[in-house]
């Protein structure tokens, strides 16, 4: 296995690796919008112009087949705090193709992005894990936030 970033020229591979996460997650094709991969290439695009995202992809025997994103956090609010004290990373869009799972690649690549925002001086990496992913990341040190949630529609 060889972790290394991607390039922009990926960014449809990993609109596609986003896309199959959330059908892997049991969302229905259908409650997906169809035009989800030019969403998640402007989303690519605007996020590493303005909060130093990058991407990273797992390869093995030169194919690619598991990435990651990860981006600073641009918040829910205004931010009051000096960046010394509170300096937020995202992680998101972990995937791996299902013929290499349970191999330690989502954990490279989480691993890899964490390191990725640690040299950017993060306080704090925020990630939404999937039930499958959630005990992933709580052996890498991630614990589970006070987030709550009310939902309408399921």
């Amino acid at each position: 296995m060889f972790i290394r970033q991607a390039v922009p020229q990926e960014d449809a591979l990993l609109a596609q690796h986003f896309y199959q996460l959330w059908l892997d997650n049991q969302v229905p094709e259908q409650n997906l919008l169809p035009q989800w991969s030019t969403i998640t290439v402007e989303f690519i695009a605007n996020a590493r112009k303005t909060l130093n995202y990058q991407a990273f992809v797992a390869e093995v025997e030169s194919q690619v087949v598991g990435s990651v994103g990860c981006q600073l956090f641009s918040g829910l609010y205004p931010l009051l705090i000096s960046e010394e004290h509170r300096k937020y990373g995202y992680i998101w869009g972990v995937y791996v193709e299902p013929d290499y799972r349970s191999q330690g690649i989502g954990t490279t690549l989480t691993e890899t992005a964490v390191e990725y925002l640690r040299s950017h001086h993060c306080t704090r990496i925020i990630l939404h894990a999937s039930p499958s992913g959630q005990p992933v990341y709580e052996k890498l040190g991630f614990t589970a936030s006070n987030e709550m949630r009310l939902d309408f529609n399921q």
